[in-house]
């Protein structure tokens, strides 16, 4: 009788609960699973707690644990891009580079090097495979736990990538990845998920920014052009950003408005952003370009001209919209809102689904 040789899946362990449970998970599908930690380049050296924490349940779990050095790569790759993404003025993502350029790039790649047969992540996404005119092909879609897909962040992947590519966790509700951790006692179980940008720590974005661009201090000013007040830079603002409080809103002349202001359009030449109330906000687009466009199912790729109708998320957690998708090429993609949409940020990321908002289909860069 022939012996069974089980596939080797490597996991990407960053310390969280998510990807321990997704470890677990796997060995108990009878998986040879090794454990990796991805050290990445951060502001205040917190990577190290989350090697230890990652190490710890490597431990409990009784398999092999390694870190992979990407520090160098993930400075060039994620933070660069970032910084020059806010100094060209747009809204660049890293949480969609990281995954595209690291975990779904160099990752995989030394995985595979290494004999792994698939490469896994405590990422919230579902993937399945069928069979498309005599075709394997691998869809994606969103998680069981609505609250937490994470879909969006994941459009850059490929055919290859899926192919290796594994997402224990997206058939779970967050309370049930919880409920596995506490019963299994699991070390991170009760650890809080990380917020905001991952490299950042624990200082704002702008007080990061601000240590690679200068600031320069612009007029803030109302839809009509009047001054209210002084920002710090229009660089370090993003598009439907509420970040405009009191102390940047009444100018010179000392009074403050409460009142929340949303940043609804910039001028980087002269440095100026303008600023409304959410509800006073009527200039919407009803057209939106995209490029570096990538589709999950090369075979739903349709001729050029052609449109299909779609649900669209323009930023992560917005709720799905409406719209008709027109693809050019890999280099451009036209979409067709149904009703103006509000807030548009010039290099985030646009995603498209099916018309249930479940299966994605793929995704590309806002352009201005």
């Amino acid at each position: 009788m022939s012996k069974v040789i089980k596939k080797t899946v490597f996991v990407g362990m960053s310390g969280g609960v998510d990807s321990s449970i997704a470890t677990l998970l796997l060995k108990k599908r009878g998986f040879r699973v090794i454990g990796v930690h991805i050290r990445s380049w951060n502001v205040n050296g917190c990577d190290e707690k989350e090697a230890e924490d990652a190490r710890r349940v490597a431990e409990l779990l009784h398999i092999p644990f390694y870190v992979f050095n990407f520090e160098e790569e993930y400075k060039k790759l994620v933070v660069d891009y970032m910084i020059r993404g806010y100094k060209d003025g747009i809204t660049p993502n890293p949480d969609v580079m990281c995954n595209r350029e690291i975990k779904f790039g160099l990752f995989l790649k030394k995985a595979l090097r290494m004999g792994a047969d698939y490469v896994a992540t405590g990422h919230y996404v579902q993937m399945r495979k069928k069979v498309t005119t005599g075709t394997e092909v691998y869809e994606l879609s969103t998680a069981k736990d609505g609250n937490k897909d994470q879909s969006y962040f994941l459009w850059t992947l490929t055919q290859s990538q899926l192919r290796h590519s594994l997402f224990p966790i997206g058939s779970y509700l967050k309370s049930e990845i919880r409920e596995i951790a506490r019963r299994e006692n699991i070390p991170t179980a009760g650890k809080k998920d990380s917020q905001g940008i991952c490299f950042v720590g624990n200082i704002t974005l702008q007080d990061f920014l601000s240590e690679y661009i200068n600031e320069k201090p612009g007029p803030v000013c109302d839809i009509y052009g009047n001054v209210l007040g002084e920002h710090r830079g229009a660089y370090f603002y993003t598009i439907g950003q509420r970040h405009i409080g009191m102390k940047e809103i009444g100018g010179k002349s000392g009074k403050h408005d409460a009142r929340p202001q949303y940043v609804v359009k910039k001028d980087i030449k002269k440095n100026t952003i303008f600023v409304g109330e959410k509800d006073s906000i009527t200039i919407g687009i009803n057209i939106l370009e995209l490029y570096g466009v990538n589709m999950i199912n090369p075979l739903s790729v349709e001729k050029e001209g052609n449109c299909r109708e779609v649900s669209v998320r323009i930023r992560y957690r917005q709720s799905l919209v409406s719209a008709s998708l027109e693809y050019k090429n890999k280099d451009k993609c036209i979409l067709y809102f149904k009703e103006p949409q509000m807030f548009v940020a010039p290099g985030q990321s646009a995603v498209f689904y099916d018309t249930k908002g479940r299966t994605m289909i793929g995704g590309g860069i806002i352009k201005e």
